[in-house]
């Protein structure tokens, strides 16, 4: 069994809620509150809720962009939570993000050609001659033309943005990217085109995604495996064959049975999700999904389930699914 390449444990990520004439922190927003998972080299794991669930948090603490409350993060071995500055600066290198809007995430003041060069210059790698060949060698692995490196970002398509962002996220030879959304502002015809891009450069880089997405058709088609988190929490792990063919959660269950069904003739029963995610804010007690949930139990209320492993995966949940699951602390 491969080392995992990444190693989070109980990560949280709380932020300070000010009110008042003071502005004094009276509350937190428990964005992530914690969330254990491992990614393996090469793997895609699959970050699956909905909106507001705290899976772009999750993804932005990993890559280091905010500083988590507590937890920890362990890069290939090496604790990288409390790392900064220079210290941190080589790691960067190896973990980076491809993010869900790319012309928000492209400087529009910039050429193409500055913004592909620019991870270059800043860990100070080659010459301008080296780092021109390197830039023409980007676009030419995600398919645009050399003559892009005198366009700016607004001249491009969403779908040809984000193969820029994409190429920007390679440009290090990272060993792990974070892909927050990255198809879910394109149009569908374009989505398939962007994810087998990623597909082809994960075979031939060796690389290593944290997937996240709010489709669950989309994370389907690229994932390993798939992590489905709620309200701050990871509420089950499994084989992505395993979530789609018996989902054990509720939330699961209600997830799946939304994803459209091609066949026109065939009716398939849904299980709505009633009601609204509640606010992190102020999250319910016990099983933070119990006010939503049709199985819902007396000590769902009370209780806040821990991932329990099950044969085929983990599960945070009071239903009896298996009477030798054993209750555990850590992925």
């Amino acid at each position: 069994m491969s080392v995992p390449i990444l190693t989070v444990e109980d990560l949280r990520m709380h932020f300070p809620v000010k009110e008042g004439i003071l502005m004094r922190a009276t509350k937190f927003n428990r964005a992530v509150d914690g969330v254990s998972l491992e990614i393996n080299p090469g793997e895609t794991l699959g970050l699956v809720g909905e909106s507001g669930c705290g899976k772009s948090t999750l993804g932005r603490c990993i890559a280091r962009l905010y500083n988590p409350t507590s937890g920890r993060i362990e890069f290939q071995g090496t604790d990288i939570t409390r790392l900064s500055g220079k210290s941190l600066l080589p790691y960067r290198r190896h973990i980076q993000m491809i993010f869900q809007d790319p012309m928000e995430s492209l400087n529009a003041r910039h050429s193409v050609g500055d913004i592909l060069e620019e991870p270059f210059i800043i860990h100070r790698m080659g010459n301008k001659a080296e780092r021109a060949d390197k830039v023409r060698r980007l676009l030419d692995i995600v398919g645009l033309p050399a003559r892009s490196v005198i366009r700016y970002p607004f001249e491009f398509s969403g779908g040809q943005r984000q193969r820029i962002g994409i190429a920007r996220s390679i440009a290090l030879n990272p060993k792990l990217i974070i892909c927050d959304e990255p198809v879910s502002a394109l149009d569908v015809s374009i989505q398939s085109q962007i994810l087998n891009l990623l597909v082809d450069l994960q075979k031939e880089f060796n690389l290593a995604y944290l997937f996240i997405a709010h489709d669950l058709a989309v994370v389907k088609h690229i994932s390993d495996r798939i992590a489905i988190m709620y309200l701050g929490n990871i509420v089950e792990k499994a084989t992505g064959e395993s979530v789609y063919q018996s989902p054990k959660h509720p939330y699961t269950e209600s997830l799946i049975s939304a994803i459209p069904v091609p066949d026109p003739h065939k009716r398939v029963e849904r299980e709505v999700i009633k009601g609204d995610v509640p606010s992190p804010i102020n999250p319910p007690p016990g099983c933070r999904f119990h006010p939503r949930c049709l199985r819902v139990m007396a000590t769902c209320r009370i209780n806040q389930p821990v991932l329990r492993r099950l044969p085929d995966r983990q599960v945070a949940c009071h239903l009896d699914f298996d009477k030798q699951s054993q209750a555990i602390e850590d992925p």
